[in-house]
């Protein structure tokens, strides 16, 4: 069998417990860990915390990842994707590694992004035009692109959108004082 990056789903603040468990036993792991410096009263610390809250990755084979589960009482499950163990591939991996390694304080934010939601489109053929946000259906984004005059259905991630408005709202109304001078 081959060898993917699954993805485990963990009790919360358990993640580094997990990776060094399954470090421990020989099971190659990567649970991304992001430096911050926290700011207590009499001090400043600098901690490391998982950049997925609750996820650790795995790199086993379909029936090793099965059996993972019965290591501790705090793996969840692996995460499921449309009814299978979800997976990363080696290259999203290296990604998150380098960035990590190149700019150490890292986040995430989450983009929601809803129906009506007027995005513009930053990778792709499509690059810097903007849309309406007409629909999903699974991983797919249904895109309206009034300037061409179609309806465009593509499958398209969050990160390659930049939402402008939501719900016609315009995003620098939403959130003044992160567009403040």
């Amino acid at each position: 069998m081959q060898k993917k990056w699954f993805v485990l789903y963990t009790r919360s603040r358990c993640e580094k417990k997990i990776a060094a468990l399954l470090t421990k036993r020989d099971i190659e792991n990567y649970c991304p860990l992001s430096k911050s410096i926290r700011q207590w009263s009499d001090r400043k610390k600098l901690i490391y915390e998982p950049l997925f809250p609750s996820y650790v990755f795995v790199h086993v084979d379909d029936v090793e990842l099965l059996s993972l589960k019965r290591i501790s009482g705090d793996i969840v499950n692996p995460v499921y994707w449309l009814g299978k163990p979800a997976w990363i591939c080696q290259e999203e991996i290296d990604a998150v590694k380098y960035f990590l390694k190149e700019y150490g304080a890292v986040r995430l934010e989450k983009q929601d992004v809803n129906v009506n939601d007027r995005v513009r489109i930053i990778r792709g053929p499509f690059n810097n035009f903007e849309a309406n946000v007409e629909g999903f259906r699974n991983n797919m984004v249904k895109l309206s692109l009034p300037a061409l005059g179609y309806m465009v259905i593509a499958e398209m991630d969050t990160s390659d959108i930049q939402i402008i408005s939501k719900n016609g709202i315009g995003v620098k109304q939403l959130y003044p004082s992160v567009y403040a001078n």
